[in-house]
């Protein structure tokens, strides 16, 4: 499942980009809260230098390759996971075998919740989107941490209200706006997020597959290619393989029902 570094166990503090604790830590989720689209608080904005050598000092660092996955839905959990760089994507396997994705969370974010301290199943699954590092903190760890440094412990309470919010905003979305309102959200969203004006146009280079955005928006992958290519047909947009080009964006905001 996770594999160690080519070259042995390294240590965790003496590479780890999470002690500069000044890059935002950014999320992709679907939401109408424009709040939430700037990503969680920094875990680590709270701490000292000495205190991030420390926490980091007790995890282990992990790398988990694109595709891979980091924990999943019903097995015992253990801790939590500070991504030190790449993508984690989280979801949900309803009974049916059909998927959701919660949310696709970035560097700076950790992931495992909402349990925190070893006790109980994983509610969900977590995987690498691209090739990711990770730290563990496993549950025994993390109570001793949270006894010892309050403000780390607080970064972890605010993490989680945030996560709260997220998937409380999805849950909004998902019975109350039509799966065309939440496909035209989500290509406005990765057009805010990713987008590059290039000729006139909006270049979304970050690629995301149909199967991806269908995870995103609730629906199946066809509906998702379908609907892409009435949208190309309509001058809209055009879906190549490893980008998007975005033509009308007016016409998108058209098709959330923006007034």
């Amino acid at each position: 499942m996770l594999n160690a570094p080519p070259h042995g166990q390294l240590p965790v503090v003496a590479t780890s980009p999470l002690l500069a604790g000044a890059a935002p830590a950014q999320a992709l989720l679907l939401t109408e809260n424009a709040a939430l689209t700037n990503g969680p608080p920094l875990l680590f904005q709270r701490l000292t230098a000495k205190e991030r050598e420390e926490v980091l000092r007790e995890g282990q660092k992990r790398v988990v390759y694109r595709g891979k996955m980091l924990f999943s839905q019903g097995t015992p959990h253990d801790g939590i996971f500070l991504i030190e760089s790449g993508r984690i994507r989280v979801f949900y396997i309803a009974p049916s075998g059909r998927e959701i994705t919660l949310a696709y969370w970035n560097s700076g974010n950790f992931v495992g919740g909402p349990e925190l301290f070893g006790q109980g199943h994983h509610v969900w699954s977590g995987v690498a989107a691209t090739n990711s590092v990770v730290v563990h903190l496993t549950g025994k760890t993390l109570r001793r941490l949270i006894a010892q440094i309050p403000s780390f412990a607080i970064g972890l309470i605010e993490g989680l209200t945030f996560k709260g919010k997220c998937y409380s905003a999805l849950a909004q979305m998902l019975g109350t706006r039509s799966v065309t309102e939440r496909l035209a959200h989500l290509l406005l969203h990765l057009t805010d997020a990713y987008g590059v004006r290039e000729d006139g146009a909006i270049v979304i280079g970050s690629a995301f597959t149909h199967a991806d955005l269908a995870h995103m928006v609730g629906a199946t992958r066809q509906w998702v290619t379908i609907s892409l290519k009435r949208l190309q047909e309509q001058g809209i947009l055009r879906a190549e393989k490893a980008r998007m080009v975005i033509y009308d964006v007016a016409a998108l905001h058209a098709m959330r029902g923006d007034s």
